[in-house]
């Protein structure tokens, strides 16, 4: 790695106990913090009490997306023998060498972040950080001092619901459901947000019986309410059955699974029997431990470490600064987000002055099948945001009003929101296969404040699934093909 602003001092001829930045967390947050102030010509100290990566790369993104991956196999065998006339089938799923091909990434992965961080001189230490001032930090029996900033990124837990206790084998949560002992003949998910439906996917994929609780309207409820019907419709045509303005209000663990009682929308109640209770509510700050009075610090209501300067992401203390699932909303506790505010920190302690996070152009990804992908404004935003609710266009077109949506036959749809009269891109949501892969083309849109004329002028391929983003812009444009104006 090239140093853009000179090399940080060798170990010999620094001060051990004294750095430009410490960084309390070696998640996706904190070591692109670390890696990045490195880079700068910064002498950076990264603390971590557990692995670096974090739960991402350790308990959540990486494992669970290379399960998934597994799962898309599984199903593209079922899709061969009951729509293309292949006949395969299913013999049966080895777990050990499922989750051996799983860990094997995991671990090479986690090799590759200790690769950086020790080639960029990041000093690692092993243990817990505690904040002894503004400017010090403990761990291990040692005070560190930071000549520029400290860097909070401590990352975040699974929320616990009262009355239910994770074991790791019958009741779990996300962050062991993916070590639990083996395959679960049924499931119960209690979450609705990209987590569980990501979670209920997999399992259904592996064969389980799936009954998918939220307690809002509908599934992902942050998402735009098209995108949460088209994943819903997709869900339940896998044989996933979703309980949506729903809650748990009793459960009892015995040595077959989980007895539980959920109240649905209607107030009737109905037990389940399940093998696996999966609890995916959400997941809160962690600062315990890190003593964030001593530094003059007051997590909020929720135990957010708010900003003072979202430009900067620099708390009411000068220096201390904070990234990843310890910043409330508007950030969006997701990995690449994480990245991006590690940037931005690491930059500010360089002495620069980047441009500011904007939250709503990042984009957001559930990924399971069918996948959901978006970036922007809501259509209900869009017109909040206008005044009166007018001003605001949308068009949405159905995957499979193009050739290569009839192939993959999972239905979806893409679903742009623009100003009216020409103006710019808004938002853009999509449903299908693979358009996770997809979304990046929309994200510079959005990002880059484009009009749907901008993207209209450009050509996509045929037959692509892409093409039916273009198809959208190009009615948007006052140029439609096989779209109706």
């Amino acid at each position: 790695m090239s140093k853009e602003a000179g090399s940080p001092p060798a170990p010999d001829t620094a001060d051990a106990l004294t750095a430009d930045v410490i960084v309390i967390g070696g998640g996706t947050g904190g070591y692109s913090t670390a890696l990045r102030a490195a880079a700068l010509g910064l002498d950076v100290v990264l603390a971590e009490r557990d692995l670096v990566g974090g739960t991402c790369l350790h308990r959540g993104c990486i494992p669970s997306k290379a399960m998934l991956h597994a799962a898309e196999l599984v199903d593209g065998v079922t899709e061969a023998r009951e729509r293309w006339g292949v006949k395969a089938v299913v013999d049966g799923i080895d777990w050990s060498a499922l989750t051996a091909t799983r860990d094997d990434i995991v671990a090479r992965n986690h090799r590759g972040v200790e690769g950086h961080l020790a080639h960029a001189g990041v000093r690692v230490l092993r243990g817990t950080a505690r904040l002894t001032g503004p400017r010090t930090v403990a761990v291990g029996g040692a005070t560190y001092t930071a000549r520029r900033g400290i860097v909070l990124a401590t990352g975040s837990r699974p929320r616990l619901l009262p009355g239910l206790t994770p074991d790791g084998h019958r009741v779990v949560t996300s962050d062991d459901a993916l070590f639990a002992p083996g395959l679960p003949e049924s499931v119960l998910v209690l979450g609705g947000g990209a987590i569980g439906v990501e979670y209920a996917s997999l399992h259904r994929s592996m064969g389980a019986r799936v009954v998918l609780v939220e307690a809002a309207d509908r599934l992902l409820p942050l998402e735009d309410p098209d995108v949460s019907r088209q994943l819903t419709r997709g869900l339940k045509k896998r044989g996933i059955e979703v309980l949506t303005g729903a809650m748990l209000t009793g459960s009892e663990v015995h040595d077959g699974g989980v007895r539980a009682t959920v109240r649905n929308a209607r107030g009737a109640e109905s037990v389940l029997d399940v093998s696996r209770l999966l609890v995916a509510v959400g997941r809160v700050p962690v600062t315990d431990g890190l003593d964030l009075a001593a530094a003059g610090l007051v997590p909020d209501a929720r135990g957010y470490v708010a900003p003072a300067d979202w430009s900067r992401l620099e708390t009411a203390v000068p220096g201390i600064h904070v990234v990843g699932d310890l910043l409330p909303p508007p950030s969006l506790g997701l990995a690449h987000a994480s990245f991006a505010e590690g940037l931005l920190v690491a930059e500010t302690l360089a002495g620069g002055s980047p441009e500011p996070i904007d939250y709503a152009a990042v984009p957001r990804v559930t990924y399971s099948s069918p996948q959901t992908a978006s970036v922007g404004l809501t259509e209900q935003q869009a017109r909040d945001r206008a005044a009166g609710g007018a001003g605001v266009v949308v068009n949405s077109m159905p995957m499979t009003a193009v050739a290569k949506g009839m192939v993959h036959g999972q239905g979806g749809s893409v679903k742009v929101i623009a100003e009216a009269g020409g103006g710019q891109v808004l938002g853009v949501h999509l449903v299908g296969p693979n358009v996770s892969e997809m979304i990046a083309e929309s994200q510079l849109i959005v990002g880059w404040d484009a009009e749907a004329m901008d993207v209209a002028r450009h050509v996509h391929p045929h037959p692509t699934l892409s093409e039916a983003v273009g198809e959208v812009f190009l009615t948007l444009a006052g140029r439609p093909l096989h779209q109706s104006a």
